[in-house]
């Protein structure tokens, strides 16, 4: 029984291992028919993709050959039209050519008409030429320069005219405006300063304090000179000794110092330096403060500390008998003035006329000429250019740059050439009034000169048969420049040319 069993579970294994594989293989078959018809599917699916792709590339391609057959033949149209246009050009400019050729020959035989008459018109002309010197008794040349000398001398006497009342119309309204404004200028800056004089003589009480300067032996005048920097003369004025130096600041230490020490009484070697020492430091004081004063006088702020102790020193400093401090004072306000009335900047105008003297505080010590030793002194210390060219050129060693700069110039030769600014002495008087005479008698035609009115005119007396009337205007114009340029004087001159003719005969 339970073989029969154990047979029965074998076969029926056996069967359902059969069965399962049969099963398998109808699925696995199945599967892969199924899996074939896709791949046709697909494979035709492809094949329809390939053939719309194909028919959609031919259909463009057909496009674009159209479109390109149609361009093709729009430029073969335009060619035609060019071609067409070129052929009408060309037969144009043929037609053309033609009637050129033609007015070309008709030009010539008008060319040779002219020139026919124009060798007729030429002998007439000889004709009648020879016909005028012939009755003139005057041969072409001559009557050409005989015409040329009248009209010149009509042309000459017309320009004469002309120029004359040009400039007296010129100089009439010139110098009114600038009397007008150099008017208003001094009226606004009405200054009361008219001239100072330094003086470094110091007064004493008696004559004996003249032995206690001088001390045992000359110690005590030596301690001073050597302190001080200075020479002190002791000579036979009464009551006072003379302090000498070329700076003027180290004479105003020993003015004060000196008048300190009479004051004092005690006169030895060490008072005098500790004196000397003290009044050397209230003058740097009083410089640094008479320099900050005048900048604010002037209306000129922002300056460094080293320029404004430099302009202080001006206060000890004279030219002319003018005191330079206050000369700057007064040019830095004229030369504000008279830019504000002509619209100018009237800042760089101030700042050009209060510092354009700052050289002569350094040109004992530097060497050059105050303008070139104030312009390096203030370029270093970072003034603008143009305030630097405005002092450097005020006195015309290099160009004028600004019209500010002619306006500082103007301002300078105001304040120094009004009445009673300035004091000049004889020698230089003298050598001024020579110096216009030698310019005016180095020009050809001239027979005399004479410089009046303390050389502010000179007057030129000519040959009228060297000089005529026109040349009389150039010579004063002449006279005046080399004047300009050779010659440095305030204010201005005057040239006066005087031509005349005189007639003499006798009665026998």
């Amino acid at each position: 029984m339970n073989l029969t069993w154990v047979i029965a579970v074998v076969i029926a294994l056996a069967a359902g291992g059969v069965i399962g594989y049969f099963l398998r293989q109808g699925l696995l078959e199945r599967n892969m028919r199924g899996r074939q018809a896709e791949a046709e599917k697909l494979l035709e699916e492809a094949r329809t993709k390939a053939r719309d792709v194909e028919l959609e590339a031919r259909d463009q391609a057909l496009g674009i050959r159209d479109e390109a057959e149609k361009e093709l033949t729009r430029r073969r149209n335009e060619l035609s039209k060019e071609e067409e246009r070129i052929q009408n050009r060309r037969a144009d400019l043929d037609r053309r050519m033609d009637q050129l050729e033609k007015q070309d020959q008709t030009l010539s035989k008008r060319q040779s008409s002219l020139d026919r008459k124009a060798n007729e018109l030429e002998q007439r002309h000889e004709e009648i030429v020879t016909e005028l010197e012939r009755v003139s008794s005057m041969t072409r040349e001559e009557a050409k320069t005989q015409l040329l000398e009248e009209v010149e001398r009509e042309s000459r006497a017309d320009m004469m005219r002309i120029i004359r009342q040009i400039e007296e119309e010129a100089q009439m309204e010139g110098e009114r405006r600038a009397r007008e404004l150099i008017a208003d200028a001094i009226q606004r800056v009405a200054s009361d300063h008219v001239s100072e004089i330094t003086v470094s003589v110091v007064p004493l009480p008696s004559d004996d304090m003249k032995g206690r300067i001088i001390g045992r032996n000359g110690r005590n005048i030596r301690s001073f000179e050597q302190a001080a920097g200075v020479d002190v003369v002791v000579d036979d004025t009464p009551e006072a000794v003379t302090i000498s130096c070329f700076d003027p600041v180290r004479r105003e230490v020993a003015r004060r110092a000196m008048e300190a020490l009479v004051l004092d009484g005690r006169i030895h070697p060490a008072q005098i330096e500790k004196i000397v020492s003290t009044e050397r430091n209230e003058v740097e004081r009083l410089v640094a403060e008479e320099g900050e004063r005048a900048a604010f006088d002037a209306g000129v702020p922002g300056l460094h500390p080293e320029i404004m102790k430099k302009m202080g020193r001006l206060k000890f400093r004279t030219s002319y008998g003018q005191n330079q401090l206050a000369h700057a004072v007064e040019s830095a306000q004229l030369a504000g003035v008279i830019a504000a009335e002509l619209g100018a900047n009237v800042e760089l105008a101030k700042a050009g006329g209060f510092l354009h003297d700052i050289g002569k505080a350094m040109d004992h010590e530097v060497e050059g000429t105050h303008s070139a030793i104030g312009a390096d002194f203030c370029r270093r210390y970072g003034v603008s250019a143009d305030v630097v060219n405005t002092i450097e050129a005020h006195h015309h060693e290099v160009e004028q740059e600004t019209v500010e700069a002619i306006l500082v110039e103007a301002a300078d030769a105001i304040s120094g050439a009004r009445p009673g600014a300035r004091r000049e002495s004889l020698e230089q008087y003298i050598k001024r009034v020579r110096g216009l005479e030698e310019i005016a008698n180095s020009f050809e035609g001239v027979s005399q000169s004479y410089a009046l009115q303390a050389g502010r005119e000179i007057r030129v007396i000519v040959r009228p048969e060297d000089i005529d009337d026109l040349e009389s205007n150039r010579l004063a114009r002449n006279v005046a420049k080399k004047i300009e340029e050779g010659m440095q004087y305030p204010g201005q001159i005057k040239v006066t040319v005087i031509r005349e003719t005189r007639s003499v005969d006798y009665a026998k």
